[in-house]
């Protein structure tokens, strides 16, 4: 357990996250006048992508897709993180982050896998059109392979789901307010997320441009880890 003698409200590592996320974005929108597209570049492309490369596996929770997708998940990282890190102390908190945001990737790039893989097997052919960028018109599984292979996926969002676990699990009877209204306990809201990701995951709707696996595999690593500490250590909580 980490001592500390006072509670930051931006402690080093969340500062330093912030920091980078906010100027990786910045970059982005700045270098698309020069024809550098570093969405393409640092997104986590799939294995079959002729753009994937090994080190998206870390850059693409560092990139966001929207000035409202990197509000959104720096806010959650701020609020919730906070907590963690001066709890925790600097280090364990990056260990339980970069876990979690390993561990979402490695989900999400499973699952995608796993429908790439069903999809092309009827239609080889079609995966061979996916590669080069390329689809039948008009034909919904040549599409959507197409969209599977060349989409990249960024964000912080499967490190954030697994923050807002951590929260729930050391602090379950805080209150948290939906929309600023609606009080809910951390326990409750936590477990109502984890539920609704895993539907709209499996409900798997080609219009719906969420990782949703993502989002649950930060939860479900940031668990194991949790229940390992908690195990190694028991005045973890």
């Amino acid at each position: 357990m980490y001592s500390s003698t006072s509670f930051s409200h931006l402690p080093e590592v969340i500062k330093n996250l912030l920091i980078i996320n906010c100027l990786l974005f910045l970059a982005t929108v700045s270098l698309e006048n020069y024809g550098i597209n570093l969405t393409s570049l640092l997104g986590l492309h799939q294995f079959q992508s002729p753009n994937f490369r090994p080190y998206q596996l870390i850059t693409h929770f560092f990139m966001h897709g929207s000035l409202t997708h990197l509000f959104f998940n720096m806010f959650a990282l701020w609020m919730f993180g906070k907590t963690l890190e001066n709890v925790w102390g600097p280090k364990r908190f990056l260990i339980y982050y970069m876990t979690t945001a390993l561990g979402a990737a490695l989900l999400h790039l499973l699952v995608s896998q796993y429908q790439i893989v069903d999809l092309s097997n009827n239609f080889p052919r079609f995966l061979e059109l996916a590669k080069d960028g390329l689809y039948n018109t008009g034909n919904e599984t040549s599409l959507r392979l197409t969209q599977l292979v060349n989409t990249p996926t960024v964000g912080a969002s499967g490190a954030v789901f697994g923050i807002l676990l951590a929260f729930g699990m050391l602090f379950p009877n805080t209150l948290l307010y939906v929309y600023f209204a609606i009080p809910i306990k951390a326990k409750y809201f936590v477990l109502m997320y984890g539920i609704l990701e895993l539907y709209l995951g499996l409900s798997n709707n080609p219009a719906d441009n969420v990782a949703h696996f993502a989002h649950l595999g930060g939860m479900i690593f940031g668990f194991i880890l949790l229940k390992y500490w908690q195990k190694n250590n028991r005045q973890f909580y």
